[in-house]
């Protein structure tokens, strides 16, 4: 029986897929990964659809400009401009730069992040509407191909360039949004202990007809004082109806 964390770790990998082949699989490729999962028809229309929210096509690419902000596709157009003007290289010459760069060339690591900056864009994406906006996505992405140029010589051959430097910059921006989800989950979880306390105070306060003692918010209501005196703290001591006089 197939357990929730497979479960898991089998449709990420098919998302990562997915995001390395231009934002679709293969009905084929779901259906193996369904195979392998012991999973019911039920099961493989659960997956199509969580493949769709990760902006994952069956078959062929889903239209991502749909999910795509109007400052997002701004931007986008804008940045499409400036990459127009960097100079095309030929596929040998792309070969060429990336060998050299696997030797610590300079010149062709600088050219490899010229050849690779399109499919920043491209892979930025893939993850938009998850919480960044596009341009700190491809900023991001951009930093780590930056880095990931210096990153090459244990590879075997010039051909894994690319696929490479993607998975460095498909980790980056992974992380830019567990990141920044992490951080707007905890300012989510502030504010609603800060209201549960502003709330809790007023409630006591209006039947006291006056502001209301910490003391007094732990003994009438089940808030611990740990929690009132973390949401006075982090409400920058503005919640009015607490009287800090005493505290």
């Amino acid at each position: 029986m197939t357990n929730e964390k497979d479960f898991a770790e089998r449709i990420e990998k098919l998302v990562s897929l997915g995001r390395e082949q231009g934002g679709m699989v293969s009905k084929e490729q779901v259906e193996e990964a369904a195979m392998e999962l012991n999973l019911p028809v039920s099961g493989l229309n659960a997956v199509y659809d969580y493949l769709k929210t990760k902006k994952i096509g069956i078959g062929e690419a889903m239209d991502i400009e749909e999910a795509l902000s109007k400052e997002d596709r701004d931007y986008l157009k804008l940045y499409f401009e400036e990459l127009s003007e960097l100079t095309e290289y030929s596929e040998g010459e792309k070969e060429a730069h990336y060998i050299s760069a696997m030797a610590g060339h300079l010149e062709s690591q600088t050219k490899v992040i010229e050849i690779m900056l399109p499919q920043v864009v491209d892979i930025a994406r893939l993850y938009a509407d998850q919480g960044v906006p596009i341009e700190d996505l491809i900023g991001e992405g951009n930093v780590a191909l930056s880095a990931g140029v210096t990153m090459l010589g244990a590879l075997e051959s010039g051909k894994e360039v690319p696929g490479a430097l993607a998975g460095m910059i498909m980790n980056a921006m992974e992380q830019l949004i567990g990141e920044e989800n992490d951080i707007k989950g905890r300012d989510e979880k502030i504010v609603s202990k800060v209201n549960k306390v502003a709330d809790a105070a007023a409630e006591l306060a209006e039947e006291l007809g006056r502001k209301v003692t910490v003391d007094e918010l732990v003994a009438e209501t089940k808030l611990s004082r740990k929690s009132i005196e973390d949401a006075i703290r982090f409400s920058g001591e503005k919640i009015e109806d607490i009287d800090l006089s005493n505290n």
